[in-house]
């Protein structure tokens, strides 16, 4: 069986930071169980919508059979409380008493946050052994495609980190036989993955703290068409702007970037061209316009609704 479905979550509400950007000192008013200050767990906000989240994904159709997770605090925080409640249901039809979850959390660098490019070394995520000792659901025996740098990414390094993470995984899913997959990540990474799985590249894909998405795998014939239309409109491939005033811009200007000292986003300027949709690299796991976009962000199952929208 080929993987179907690809659900992606951005994690919950989370306490901010700030950042010196002469220095690249980063600083935090509340302290990281990890001791990051880029780090935070969940604001109390946040748990109650990772709460509300794992009730949903319960009921999702098809259901999920793997979870993938960025490593940083706040991500496997949100998805903790699904893992650990579908563990118990699929631990009770085979009298699994050993205390030990089938369920488990596969935790990628390639789904970390992102950070624009800079002059100063930007900070890591926790050890995976430190993360264990927080989140006894994690895979350790996965293993996870490379970090980002630590000087951070361009727009365009941004997307071929995110293509390379999602079509190993989409590989990786297809081998096991798995029908449906959650990813939690951040939001200029949930971005990111709309724009690579449509090959939408001017879409403004929604990223609400705890908002789902769902894309669904197209048939091959639809996707050749899909390229064979944007070659001959000649559509621009040039990857846009994101949401609001946090938006993650593009621009040829040499004014320094702007800094988010809420820690909300990291908005650098940088040009940034789209890959070719057409690659034969990317067939197999239909990247650039093999999935569609079923749910955008849905924040329907949540009581505060859309927020912190990109």
């Amino acid at each position: 069986m080929s993987l179907e479905v690809i659900y992606v979550t951005r994690h919950g509400f989370r306490s901010p930071w700030s950042v010196d950007p002469s220095t690249g000192d980063y600083t935090a008013s509340i302290r990281s169980p990890t001791k990051l200050p880029t780090d935070p767990a969940l604001a109390s906000h946040g748990v109650e919508q990772a709460n509300e989240l794992a009730t949903h994904l319960l009921e999702v159709d098809p259901p999920i059979e793997q979870v993938y997770s960025s490593p940083y605090y706040r991500c496997l925080q949100t998805i903790q409380p699904f893992v650990y409640n579908l563990g118990r249901i699929q631990a009770q039809p085979s009298g699994n008493v050993s205390g030990e979850l089938p369920s488990r959390i596969r935790v990628d660098l390639g789904l970390s946050e992102w950070y624009g490019l800079a002059h100063f070394e930007h900070p890591t995520s926790a050890p995976l052994d430190e993360l264990q000792s927080f989140f006894p659901e994690i895979d350790a025996e996965y293993a996870s495609s490379l970090a980002p740098s630590r000087h951070g990414e361009s727009l365009s390094q941004l997307h071929d980190r995110v293509a390379n993470v999602i079509e190993s995984i989409v590989r990786r899913s297809d081998q096991e036989g798995h029908r449906a997959i959650l990813v939690c990540t951040h939001a200029a990474v949930v971005i990111a993955l709309g724009r690579v799985l449509t090959g939408q590249a001017e879409r403004d894909f929604g990223a609400f703290t705890c908002g789902l998405s769902k894309y669904r795998r197209r048939r091959p014939s639809s996707v050749q068409n899909r390229i064979d239309s944007s070659d001959r409109t000649g559509t621009n491939t040039t990857v846009p702007a994101a949401r609001d005033e946090r938006q993650i811009r593009e621009t040829r200007s040499q004014a320094p970037p702007q800094i988010d000292h809420a820690g909300n986003a990291d908005p650098h300027p940088h040009d940034s061209r789209w890959p070719d949709p057409g690659s034969s690299t990317r067939g197999e796991s239909g990247l650039y316009g093999g999935w569609a976009c079923e749910l955008d962000s849905d924040c329907s199952f949540l009581s505060g609704g859309q927020e912190r929208g990109w």
